[in-house]
């Protein structure tokens, strides 16, 4: 095909393939196991596959309201009442998404505006940055503190000035596992009281916490909930992250705008998917479970490399684990996750690519969302490793 000739001027200039499919295609290329990207390797349930194909038959293959269907709008707000004793109203103040990457961007395009600061810890999911660039503006990086990557706030207030229009948070936090408490939410709620921020709350892994831990989503403090945008997904939940669903929710003032900039990203999400999930959230134990569940292949994954090379750094949610390899070796994280793909066949994320500027501390990022006998490949082949 012949190219055009004319200048294209990227908007992302610095900004290549995400770590996540260059880990995941190496992964395929050297038949290595794959810990890199984080989605489970085992089936979803089927009752939920049985509903989805249910309401597929019954001929609901058209567009849903832009909003959403409102039975999972509302058996979402009740579960926030339950869970969170916050009341959301299914009408105005909840939204469905095509995901919860496609929910954190159009929250930044609907309140970012060209030159407004939003403050991001790192290391950072990487969809954030480039939502906020693409949308002029600029994003303000603040350093979680290692080993536990906590948040100095006092770090923070230093860099709150008039151009602030957004702080992004992240809890359980991917990568490292970390998980905020109701301290630093109160802290967040004081940083920002009486200022005109808005706040994006991504709470993917709300279920997937360990060691007896409450998840402080931000919706259990009013104050803080009436400025922020919290966002939630249906993929990590319920083991099915292709089928990229997720929700928001805000107050009616924010949901207005999210909803402006939702209508014309995707209109609206899968319609027999919202049909069937608002059939199966009806059983609260497929999510109330996930902690245990979770916290078991943790655990697991854990006890069976302890013995290794590798050091362990604590995982207090989400379905990450990172390992520390300094003892093995001095290459850069991104060099020693090729390797190991390559040479052992374990496909890790280097911690340094979630920063704006390479921070090195020798840590891998290892996916233990997998069958037994997957962890148990990749722990023998860890255990290779001097």
């Amino acid at each position: 095909m012949s190219h055009f000739q004319g200048t294209i001027k990227s908007k992302l200039p610095t900004t290549g393939t995400s770590i996540f499919t260059v880990m995941s295609a190496l992964a395929r290329e050297h038949n290595a196991i794959n810990l890199s990207q984080g989605f489970p390797d085992f089936e979803c349930s089927a009752e939920l596959v049985s509903l989805v194909n249910q309401y597929m038959k019954k001929g609901l293959n058209q567009y849903a309201p832009m909003q959403g269907i409102l039975p999972l709008r509302e058996t979402i707000a009740q579960k926030m009442e339950e869970l969170y004793s916050a009341k959301y109203d299914p009408e105005t103040e909840v939204n469905i998404t095509a995901g919860g990457t496609q929910a954190i961007y159009a929250a930044i395009a609907a309140t970012v505006q060209e030159g407004d600061e939003v403050i991001v810890f790192e290391p950072a999911y990487d969809c954030y940055v480039p939502a906020i660039e693409l949308n002029g503006g600029i994003p303000v990086f603040v350093q979680l503190k290692a080993p536990d990557y906590s948040i100095d706030w006092n770090e923070v207030k230093k860099v709150v000035n008039q151009h602030t229009r957004m702080i992004m948070i992240n809890t359980p936090h991917n990568p490292t596992g970390a998980v905020m408490t109701a301290k630093d939410m109160q802290q967040l709620e004081k940083i920002t009281r009486g200022i005109d921020i808005v706040v994006v709350s991504d709470e993917v892994y709300e279920h997937i916490i360990f060691d007896g831990s409450e998840h402080q989503s931000v919706a259990r403090f009013p104050k803080l909930a009436e400025r922020t945008f919290i966002i939630f997904s249906f993929g990590k939940s319920y083991h099915t992250t292709g089928w990229k669903m997720g929700y928001v929710l805000a107050p009616a003032n924010l949901m207005a705008e999210f909803r402006k900039v939702h209508q014309f990203m995707v209109f609206c999400a899968n319609s027999p998917i919202q049909y069937a999930l608002a059939d199966y959230m009806k059983n609260k134990d497929a999510y109330l479970s996930l902690n245990s569940f979770y916290q078991k292949k943790r655990d697991y994954f854990n006890n069976l490399v302890k013995d290794s090379k590798f050091k362990l750094r604590p995982s207090s949610g989400s379905y990450f684990q990172s390992l520390d390899y300094s003892a093995i070796s001095n290459e850069k994280d991104t060099d020693f996750a090729v390797r190991l793909t390559k040479e052992y066949g374990v496909a890790s994320v280097p911690i340094s690519v979630f920063y704006h500027k390479p921070i090195d501390n020798k840590l891998l990022r290892f996916c233990f969302a997998k069958k037994e006998d997957t962890l148990e490949q990749a722990a023998e082949r860890l255990m290779k490793i001097n």
